[in-house]
């Protein structure tokens, strides 16, 4: 089984390469990707968020973000797993590793954006544990149109 870790450097532009295949396939990278996608150690782990890897030996094989998104409120976001890898529990995996880190900081909240074509994503976020919530007035992403929060 792959094993999940926690940011490096090195892996940085695996993050950007998993997430912009399922972006662009389906969607199209927004100016808010950009800024994550470009630079996601200055996007998110400085500002003080953290980013986790499932890594099949040294390969990257998928991602996911928690984004800091104000005091004690996080964000999942950018989670992707390589279509080669998809079906064994990797999504899983990186969401419990996102929800384990934002309550070892103390969050109080945390949510994701995802969009409703997403099926499956949105199947494997509510077995995490996420629940569906109003969506918010103004968001990020235009493709963005379900938002789900986890209890913690």
């Amino acid at each position: 089984m792959p094993r999940v870790v926690p940011f490096d450097p090195a892996l940085a532009p695996a993050f950007s390469t998993l997430n912009r295949e399922w972006i662009e396939r389906l969607f199209a990278i927004e100016p808010a990707d950009l800024n994550t996608l470009s630079d996601p150690e200055g996007a998110i782990i400085v500002p003080g968020g953290q980013i986790f890897f499932a890594l099949d030996g040294p390969t990257a094989i998928g991602t996911v973000a928690a984004v800091l998104a104000g005091p004690g409120r996080f964000e999942l976001a950018k989670m992707a797993v390589s279509p080669a890898h998809q079906g064994r529990g990797l999504g899983e995996a990186l969401g419990r590793a996102v929800i384990a880190w934002v309550r070892a900081q103390g969050a109080t909240d945390l949510f994701l954006l995802t969009n409703s074509r997403l099926a499956g994503a949105i199947r494997l976020y509510e077995r995490l544990g996420f629940q569906h919530r109003p969506f918010p007035p103004h968001t990020e992403y235009s493709r963005a149109d379900v938002y789900m929060e986890y209890p913690l």
